[in-house]
């Protein structure tokens, strides 16, 4: 705590000064009767100042929320002496707004009467960020001292993005081994009927199909599709974004990503997770509540990183993903190098498909006629692009603000269901 003399003292003194030299010079001691009042004061202030001891804690009801929640803080004062007047600031991250309550506030403390101040706190974006930092100002009853001071309790706040509502996902052309949700293509033990075959030896006999047998004049059994799970790698495109306000393309992109390894996960799936951007960052897939978490304290620390190191990768590491991997790219397709990453992969024999997080709501055309020429070429490169990733059997579907995920998300199955795909 750091104690301060306020502009009152030094005016005062220079009062009290000229009027006991006026007193002196003049030899009228009614002068020096003018110039009492401010020694008072001053003699006053000086006896009176003292450390008021303050102590202040603030408390959270939570620690972890989603975005547009809300979370209560109360923050506890008290002092060992009387403050006339406490200014007090509750030092709140960017996106992080106050619903109900004064922050800053100024209140009087007495002693032994512990205050406390309650607020009402709204994330509106998406984030890891801390809260219980701050400063305060103290002063005494004659205004003469100020005692100014920082708390820091933090509390590590996490901000999940909102999940979207899926109705389905997109379906690998490979699956795993291990058990899961998803149809296989091939033939096995499952429960949903695939075709028929003749009898061999060895085959059980729960598995034959009684009626075709009949009607055949031999032993037909069932074959079935078994249920497997798949990975996904869900490839995050950070090398730059588009915004405007308080939102951009990176935050559409975090909150797809979310919601697509949520619901994956929740179907016994392995997810893992690319951050591709100024720097080169990683999950393995892998599946269950731990890896969600993990996953989603990932996106929170993605950031758009401006690095000169990167500038020329334009090549994801083999072993950054598994083979027979579903690759779900989500990305705004603003950066060359992320572009030619993401045909590379599709170059080595990936499972990819993409979902365009549309820039278009973030950009202006422009007011001149230079500027919307400039806009329209920039239009044109850009179905240019998309027409490349289509020629690669790779499905380009956009993302705009305010539509639902499950959109583009249907254009992608339908495209890998009707197109060829060809493997490298």
């Amino acid at each position: 705590m750091t104690r301060a003399a306020s502009p009152k003292v030094s005016a005062y003194a220079v009062l009290a000064g000229l009027g006991l030299i006026a007193t002196l010079v003049t030899r009228r001691a009614e002068l020096a009767a003018l110039a009492a009042p401010f020694l008072l004061v001053l003699g006053a202030g000086f006896l009176l100042a003292s450390d008021p001891d303050l102590r202040v804690d603030v408390r959270l009801d939570r620690d972890r929320m989603l975005e547009g929640d809300e979370l209560e803080a109360e923050i506890d004062l008290t002092a060992k002496s009387p403050v006339d007047r406490l200014e007090l600031l509750l030092e709140l991250p960017s996106g992080v707004t106050v619903v109900e309550g004064r922050n800053p506030v100024a209140i009087r403390l007495t002693p032994g009467k512990p205050r406390t101040l309650h607020l009402r706190l709204r994330a509106a974006h998406w984030g890891a960020f801390r809260i219980g930092e701050g400063e305060f100002r103290a002063r005494d009853p004659f205004g003469l001292f100020t005692q100014t001071g920082r708390f820091e309790q933090p509390t590590a706040v996490k901000t999940f993005p909102k999940q979207e509502a899926l109705r389905s996902l997109l379906r690998p052309a490979e699956t795993q081994l291990f058990a899961g949700d998803e149809l296989s293509r091939r033939k096995g033990e499952g429960t949903e009927f695939a075709d028929l075959r003749p009898f061999a030896f060895g085959d059980r006999v729960r598995r034959i199909n009684w009626r075709a047998s009949a009607r055949r004049g031999e032993l037909w059994v069932n074959e079935q599709h078994p249920e497997r799970n798949m990975d996904v790698v869900l490839f995050l495109d950070s090398f730059t974004e588009a915004r405007r306000g308080a939102s951009g393309t990176l935050d559409l992109a975090v909150r797809a990503a979310g919601s697509l390894a949520a619901r994956y996960i929740r179907r016994r799936d392995r997810v893992g997770l690319v951050a591709f951007g100024g720097m080169l960052r990683w999950l393995t897939p892998g599946s269950g509540l731990v890896q969600l978490y993990r996953i989603i304290d990932a996106l929170l620390d993605t950031e758009i990183t401006l690095s000169y190191a990167w500038k020329a990768i334009d090549i994801v590491p083999a072993r950054t993903l598994p083979p027979q991997a579903l690759v779900i790219a989500l990305t705004p397709l603003l950066d060359d190098r992320a572009v030619r990453a993401l045909l590379d992969l599709r170059a080595r024999g990936f499972d990819l498909a993409v979902v365009e997080i549309s820039p278009l709501a973030f950009v202006e055309p422009g007011e001149s006629e230079a500027e919307r020429i400039a806009y329209r070429l920039w239009r044109l490169r850009r179905e240019a692009l998309r027409s490349q990733y289509l020629a690669a059997g790779v499905a380009v579907a956009q993302w705009r603000e305010g539509d639902p995920l499950a959109g583009p998300l249907q254009e992608v199955t339908r495209f890998r269901r009707y197109a060829k795909l060809v493997h490298a």
